[in-house]
């Protein structure tokens, strides 16, 4: 579920993107999306840590996986858009 946040969270910035730039901006707006996403998913881990009593070394892989798939296709929709 919180893999699908961060989809939905690249198609906002691709979308605030394209809306604020065009489609050059695409790249650009890919690249903004991996911050965001990277604080997003240490939401995430700390809610894990903190409220469902996971430790940090639980939480780490979890954060891994979260992070990497949304910033993955970021990074191959950049790729592609360049």
């Amino acid at each position: 579920m919180v893999i699908g946040v961060g989809l939905v969270l690249l198609g906002g910035c691709l979308l605030a993107g394209r809306l604020l730039g065009g489609p050059a901006a695409l790249p650009t707006a890919a690249l903004v999306f991996l911050p965001l996403w990277f604080i997003g998913a240490g939401v995430n881990m700390a809610i894990g840590v903190r409220k469902a009593g996971y430790t940090v070394a639980e939480e780490a892989p979890v954060f891994l996986l979260v992070f990497a798939i949304p910033a993955l296709v970021a990074l191959l929709l950049r790729w592609r858009l360049h």
